[in-house]
């Protein structure tokens, strides 16, 4: 609740009045595997036009779009890169993964030349990275809550464009710490460094500075 905004008194009866008056909003109906709630496509929406992406998928919270990111979208062969301070929850989706132990490497915290001599060590010992074959995904928190560190976003997003022209290098952006609070209108810092076009994608927690719960993928 880094905003205070549990006990805003305007936000609070604003958030009553429209519980009081929405439709469908108790029950999940069913699995949205085969049930997709009024609700839950209202707000994904919503959240697609507010942080400016393809699309918007909510889960019960951060941790678990994290988990649920990396554990389905890598796949047998790809490579998974984190900075070495990135959240347990990565960590917990990159162990349920296809990529496996072997396909799982870190670089020092914030260190571009770090992740540079990596990238250049993959390139060189896997021509199924360098031909496009199989992908990388780069994985940094925006905002590390532990040490107060700005991952440098726009010279990774550089780095990656030019050491892979085949474009299957792709950064992923936990934003949880940093949305509410930076970009504009609170939207992260990608959107702060107009990098949406340029990130696979984001995630978001709705427990930090938004004073709830839930999480998205953008």
């Amino acid at each position: 609740d880094y905003l205070s905004l549990s006990i805003h008194p305007p936000l609070r009866a604003r958030f009553l009045d429209k519980l009081q008056n929405a439709p469908q909003i108790l029950g999940s109906g069913g699995s949205r595997l085969l049930v997709n709630g009024q609700a839950h496509t209202a707000l994904e929406s919503r959240l697609e036009r507010f942080f400016n992406a393809p699309s918007a998928l909510l889960f019960n919270s951060g941790f678990d779009a994290n988990v649920g990111f990396f554990s389905t979208i890598p796949q047998r062969g790809d490579v998974v890169i984190t900075d070495e301070a990135i959240h347990a929850s990565v960590h917990d989706g990159i162990r349920a993964s296809r990529v496996g132990k072997s396909g799982h490497r870190t670089f020092s915290h914030n260190d571009l030349p770090s992740l540079e001599t990596l990238l250049q060590q993959l390139l060189a010992d896997n021509l199924t990275l360098k031909d496009g074959r199989n992908s990388v995904f780069v994985a940094v928190e925006s905002l590390y809550s532990m040490d107060g560190t700005f991952a440098p976003l726009p010279d990774i997003v550089r780095l990656l464009e030019s050491l892979f022209p085949a474009r299957n290098a792709y950064l992923v952006v936990d934003e949880a710490h940093a949305t509410g609070i930076y970009g504009p209108q609170g939207r992260g810092l990608v959107a702060h460094y107009g990098l949406e076009d340029r990130v696979l994608a984001r995630l978001h927690t709705f427990g930090k500075a938004l004073a709830g719960t839930g999480g998205a993928s953008s």
